[in-house]
């Protein structure tokens, strides 16, 4: 199996292209890149700062030079400490995607352990994501379990 390393500036066209397979794959939304040339000049950026408190994972494509076979992504957010938790450092989860023909090789599996070592050296004492029933799986095997509090999201 291919390494899991840090993404790199250099990723970030194949890291939108991984993206665009698990928006595509989970919402019923337009199928359109347009996107991803207003996207890629903060998300190189956003690569190349090695003390941010945004990181992504990858596996190079074992059959495709120069392509990804897997990505996740995540964030450390602050929240006002409480008990259990005094420094409010929470990670969230919110990009898993494998190329399709790379599917079922323990990708996904091994950049999510990666990253969620990256959360415990950051001192976060929690990770929170969004998941679809196919995926549930993989995150109940590392540890997740299910929340009862309800998502309520405003778009600005």
């Amino acid at each position: 199996m291919s390494s899991v390393r840090r993404a790199q500036p250099e990723d970030a066209e194949e890291v939108l292209r991984l993206r665009q397979i698990m928006i595509d794959s989970l919402f019923a939304s337009d199928p359109s890149t347009r996107w991803h040339g207003e996207s890629l000049p903060t998300l190189k950026t956003k690569l190349g700062e090695p003390e941010a408190d945004f990181v992504a994972f990858v596996v190079d494509h074992p059959d495709r030079p120069g392509a990804l076979a897997s990505l996740v992504a995540g964030t450390i957010d602050y929240r006002i400490g409480k008990p259990g938790d005094p420094q409010g450092k929470v990670g969230f989860v919110f990009s898993v995607a494998t190329d399709p023909d790379a599917r079922r090789r323990g990708y996904a599996r091994a950049c999510m352990q990666t990253l969620l070592e990256w959360f415990r050296t950051r001192g976060a004492r929690r990770v929170q994501l969004t998941t679809s029933p196919e995926a549930e799986p993989l995150y109940v095997s590392l540890g997740f379990r299910p929340k009862p509090d309800p998502l309520l999201e405003l778009t600005l």
